[in-house]
Parts: C-alpha cells; structure tokens; sequence
C-alpha cells in the first residue's frame, strides 16, 4: 500500500498533512480500506501515482488527462477556496520581479519563461494558452523541477517570468521569503484542480467519503493552514476537455 499528498508539501505543512492523514486513515479503515501508517512524501510521483497498491494521491491535471485517467479511479478534487474560481478549480499567478517596469504581459514576448515541468497544468500549459491568445509564448524557457524553484529562479534574476498554481503562491506569500521580491502581472483562466486519484480496483466512491469526513474533522488551524474548504466531484471529463499544448512546444 501507499499513498502520498506531495503536491502541496513544504516543511511548514508536513505535520498538518501528517494529521490530515491520520484522519484520513480512520475513515478508510471505518470503511474496510486499508490504507499504510504513514505518507509517502518523498517518493516518485509517478511511481506512486501508477502504483497497482495507490490507496491516495494527489496528481496534476495534466498528468490526469495525459496518462492516468484511464488507468486510475478519480476520486474527487481539493477545494481551497481560491478567489475568482469556482469550487475545485484554481488558476495560475504570473509573476515577475517586483522591480521589473514592465507593466503588460506583451512586454515579456523575448523573456526567459522559468516553468517546472513540461506536463504541468498551472506551470506550463496554462501560461501558454493564456499568451497564446495575444501571441507571445516564450522562445526562451528553463526548466526548474518545481514552482518553488521557479520562483526563485525570477526573484534571483535567472528567469523573467514564471507561472506558478494559485495555492502555491498563496503558500509563497505565507511562508516564503521570496514573496516580496515578486509581483503578479497577470492570472490565468481557472480550470479544475489538482485532482485525488487512487488504483483502478479501489472503491473511489468510499475513499471520497472518507476524505470528506477527514476534511470536515480537521483543527481550524490545519484547514487554514493547508487552505482547505473540502471536496468537490469534478467529472472527468471536465479534466479530458483542458487543451494540452502542441508537443513541439512541450519543452
């Protein structure tokens, strides 16, 4: 068995996400779900998500539309309350030095675009519909291996622009040290967010119950600190209908 909640980790939360796990477990196990003592934080994110014993993880919705929605069950998709999304659904910052003049995204045409990954829904497909439509993606791009690092590669100077997940940036701002050397230039348009998944033979209908009931125990400071309002049964088609960019531009 193994389940992992790494999409959202930083040092500040990891207890928060400890307990929100404990009481996760105890619903599943109310339901006859066995489910491991503990989180599986550091593991390959794609080892977990594909793994035949995934009791739970969180994926992107990239990944989700790409490669797993026909191997996994969806179970139901984190609401964090995000300002000008609907329920479920989050979008993507912009963010820029806080001392670069420029004031319009047209502006960034011959920038250096920081993104994480290439099958990233908010750090990578997002910003390259959203200037798309003003025809400007970026011919100069670096990839870091996280939203963290991305912002940090703005913030240092190493890249212009970078497209970071609401809640990541809500995180940033918390807990960050950086936030005060960026600025939001501009947000994306919201499409549904990072979605639950578990095994295909899992009861995905019994494992969004107990994650319901997880979410509603929580302490008020772990439900501010980790943002969640509850859960939201997004179909699966709504994350199938999100386009992908042209695979010559998914570098």
């Amino acid at each position: 068995m193994i389940a992992s909640l790494m999409m959202y980790q930083r040092p500040q939360l990891a207890g928060a996400h400890d307990r929100f796990w404990a009481l996760i477990r105890t619903e599943l196990a109310a339901t006859g779900i066995d489910a491991p003592d503990h989180l599986s934080q550091d593991a390959d994110e794609f080892s977990v998500w594909k793994s035949p014993d995934l009791v739970l993880s969180q994926t992107c919705g990239m990944p989700y539309r790409l490669w797993l929605h026909d191997q996994v069950g969806l179970v139901g998709t984190p609401d964090y309350g995000l300002k000008d999304c609907p329920p479920g659904f989050y979008r993507s910052a912009l963010v820029v030095r806080a001392t670069d003049a420029r004031t319009e995204l047209t502006a960034f045409k011959d920038a250096t675009f920081a993104f994480n990954e290439a099958f990233s829904q908010s750090g990578f497909a997002a910003p390259y519909h959203h200037t798309g439509a003003i025809g400007s993606w970026f011919q100069n791009r670096v990839r870091t291996g996280a939203h963290l690092l991305s912002a940090k590669a703005v913030a240092e100077g190493r890249a212009d622009i970078a497209a970071l997940d609401a809640v990541t940036w809500r995180n940033i701002e918390r807990y960050g040290d950086i936030a005060q050397d960026l600025r939001v230039l501009d947000w994306t348009v919201p499409t549904p967010g990072l979605p639950l998944i578990t095994a295909a033979r899992q009861d995905a209908g019994l494992i969004y119950g107990a994650v319901r009931r997880a979410i509603d125990a929580l302490s008020v400071q772990d439900a501010a600190d980790l943002g969640m309002r509850g859960i939201v049964a997004i179909p699966k088609q709504a994350y199938l209908a999100v386009p992908n960019p042209p695979r010559g531009d998914q570098s």
